[in-house]
């Protein structure tokens, strides 16, 4: 089964010797005989050239082969190729004592482009997860890279969406049927204890952003949003988790429409802090317009607590419109402002929707559970490929 770890950089081919499950996900990198030459070059390209070759995460060995790639998505379109020609021999190696049973590569292109010729090559069925860079960007670079990405969906056994809105848009473009198995939580990480938080806040009722602060997030938009709202809700506070190159910008817009009391940033806290924060929240708001699947929506969803997040983008489909949170429209402070103006004036049905988002993640949307539905897509393309 796939493994990652944000910060690696590097192609990884991973072998799970229990399920026999040959997993490939991509980070692009250099071919590794260039590494010797480029290494004097910079700081980024020394980086490179210490890449590991392998390693073992959770007890799975863990291959980092390289293969040529080129910025600006150049080529793009036969970037399979390369990256087939880049792990073929390693793939061959590990078949020698390692007997998978099933491909799982985890991105359009290049994996599941290059998982396919492996499963050509070896006669082995292939599941393919793409992601919402293929869906979103990929497809419209080029006919070339639509041809490709309609070839790696025909080929594969099965094709799994990372969440129910791409899953829908896949469907009516390439006349397929995706499951749907996105991130989860890990319910051990949900906050249950008494915390001091709501003891510093006391009397304030508090919305929460967790995020990069990035212009995309739409923590500006939020910020307006306050700034309208405080007359009505004089007791108010938002507080933003999270650090970025937007801080400052941000802070001064906080200054500028006299909200220092009103929005405070909390900065960058350790994972469990966050889920303190989460706990402690009465609604979680994140109007980012450009989101793949929105982990923190789900994290918050977790902690019963109604979300705001925007039509159109990852989180939508999860969240259902007046049933488990409120979806408004991209760069809009008017529907910003209506979804949390109802939060803040119906705290009861607010809280019914929080409890509707709870059950859903716990039931749908944790590890545990999207373990459990990849194993049954594993046994359900083993068992019709007639093994």
């Amino acid at each position: 089964m796939e493994t990652r770890a944000n910060g690696d950089d590097g192609q990884r081919i991973t072998t799970d010797r229990c399920r026999g499950v040959l997993g490939m996900c991509y980070i692009s990198v250099r071919r590794r005989a260039f590494y010797r030459q480029i290494r004097h070059l910079s700081l980024e390209w020394k980086s490179y050239s210490q890449v590991a070759i392998h390693g073992v995460v959770g007890g799975i060995d863990v291959h980092y082969p390289g293969y040529i790639s080129f910025p600006r998505a150049i080529l793009l379109a036969s970037s399979g190729n390369r990256v087939y020609r880049g792990i073929k021999r390693l793939v061959d190696e590990i078949s020698h004592e390692f007997r998978f049973d099933l491909i799982h590569a985890h991105m359009a292109l290049p994996d599941d482009y290059a998982g396919m010729f492996v499963s050509m090559a070896y006669q082995k069925p292939s599941v393919a997860t793409f992601q919402a860079t293929d869906i979103d960007i990929t497809v419209n670079r080029s006919k070339d890279c639509l041809r490709v990405l309609r070839k790696v969906f025909s080929h594969a056994n099965r094709v799994i969406a990372p969440s129910p809105r791409l899953a829908k848009v896949v469907a009516a473009k390439f006349s397929i049927e995706p499951i749907i198995i996105g991130n989860g939580v890990d319910i051990n990480d949900v906050f249950t204890k008494e915390s001091d938080l709501l003891l510093n806040y006391k009397g304030r009722r508090i919305i929460l952003s967790v995020s990069r602060l990035i212009p995309t997030k739409g923590i500006e938009l939020d910020i307006f949003a306050v700034k309208r709202l405080i007359d009505t809700y004089e007791n108010l506070l938002y507080l933003v988790v999270g650090d970025g190159l937007g801080k400052n910008t941000l802070e001064q817009l906080t200054s500028s429409l006299n909200l220092t009391k009103h929005v405070r940033f909390v900065g960058q806290v350790p994972h469990v802090k966050v889920m303190e924060y989460m706990d402690s929240c009465e609604v979680f708001t994140l109007p980012s317009w450009q989101e793949t699947f929105g982990l923190v929506y789900v994290e918050a969803m977790a902690h019963s607590k109604p979300v705001v997040g925007v039509q159109g983008q990852g989180i939508d489909g999860i969240v259902e419109h007046g049933k488990t949170g409120m979806l408004v429209q991209p760069r809009d402070v008017d529907s910003l402002v209506e979804a949390l103006d109802f939060f803040l004036s119906h705290p009861e049905e607010a809280k019914a929707m929080g409890e509707r988002g709870r059950r859903l993640v716990w039931e749908n949307y944790t590890w545990e559970k999207n373990a459990e539905k990849t194993i049954a897509v594993y046994e359900d393309v083993l068992k019709h490929a007639g093994r």
